[in-house]
């Protein structure tokens, strides 16, 4: 071949490669397209679950609630056992001394004697922790006892109605806290044993997002501004289901017959023009009634129909300010 052949070889060979490596820088970079469009497409989806969580929240927080608290089953709890001495590291360490014999390289290099010594050490040294063990069980037992002994004065105190207690209860279980995350302060009274009344502040403009997120077909994020009567009833459910879940978690916690829970919102003050925090649902809620309710289908803002309640509300223009329910007029 001549070199005009060659040449011509090495030009279609370079030609060839080049056409390659475009490929490939054209594949990389569809690739990398692709990339930043799944990369975008995730980054709106994630956006959007944390959105429709936000109202998940917002709308199902009258369905979960702590624990009920036995406080019979405290009261009446055994004392812990005493903690028995014992020597199980010992008794191990000197059954390993006892079998210990000497193999043919232990006596050919005169290790016999010194892996005596280095077992017995070890019995030593085991006797030292079964008793360090014993001192720090007996240390934990004397801690479990006296908070036995004080969760039993404390359950016999709540079981007899001491508002002290109750109050001290609310005070250290806190089982307000999703309602508090969400922008809700509590404030609380217990007037007698059987009563509790709550007041509620509810932030709503600030716990309900003013925008609806949502995904569309080709991947990109809608934000659309929420409709005034999807607000409002979002917001009546939001507060309705605020109340129900501080009765809930109150039931559960304390042996009271009555919660009379109060929530506040922003209200206009068209003489002022200011917002202010005013009544805009109060509920007498007795224990027999709420105990009836199925949770995981009722719709909070129709279940106050359950109960004593003032609240006012227009899908248009939300909810109003009312009188509060009082202890003293309804001679709880």
């Amino acid at each position: 071949m001549g070199w005009r052949g060659i040449l011509r070889d090495i030009q279609a060979a370079s030609r060839q490669a080049e056409r390659d490596a475009h490929r490939r820088q054209r594949a990389l970079e569809k690739q990398q397209t692709l990339d930043a469009r799944m990369q975008d497409f995730e980054q709106v989806r994630y956006e959007v679950e944390l959105y429709e969580n936000r109202m998940e929240l917002l709308t199902s927080v009258h369905k979960e609630c702590g624990s009920e608290w036995d406080w019979h089953a405290i009261q009446t709890a055994p004392c812990p056992s005493v903690p028995a001495r014992e020597d199980v590291y010992e008794q191990g360490a000197r059954r390993a001394l006892e079998r210990y014999r000497p193999s043919i390289w232990d006596r050919l290099f005169r290790k016999t004697q010194a892996k005596r010594e280095s077992l017995q050490k070890a019995v030593e040294e085991s006797r030292l922790r079964d008793k360090r063990d014993y001192h720090q069980a007996l240390k934990d037992y004397q801690g479990s006892k006296a908070d036995w002994e004080n969760s039993r004065q404390f359950a016999a105190r709540i079981l007899k109605g001491d508002v002290s207690a109750y109050t001290e209860a609310i005070r250290e279980t806190s089982p307000f806290g999703d309602l508090t995350i969400l922008g809700s302060s509590i404030r609380f009274t217990v007037p007698n044993r059987t009563v509790v009344q709550v007041e509620l502040d509810i932030n709503g403009e600030k716990a309900i997002p003013s925008e609806i997120h949502s995904q569309l077909k080709n991947g990109k994020l809608s934000v659309k501004p929420m409709p005034k009567t999807r607000f409002y009833e979002i917001y009546q459910a939001y507060v309705c289901g605020c109340v129900l879940r501080v009765a809930r978690e109150l039931f559960a916690l304390l042996p009271v017959k009555i919660v009379i829970v109060t929530a506040l919102g922003e209200i206009l003050n068209t003489q002022t023009g200011y917002l202010e925090q005013k009544p805009v649902l109060s509920v007498l809620i007795p224990r027999d009634t709420l105990s009836r309710i199925q949770w995981e289908s009722v719709d909070p803002s129709d279940s106050m129909a359950n109960f004593v309640h003032r609240m006012c509300f227009k899908k248009s223009k939300g909810l109003f300010a009312v009188e509060p329910v009082r202890l003293e007029e309804l001679r709880v």
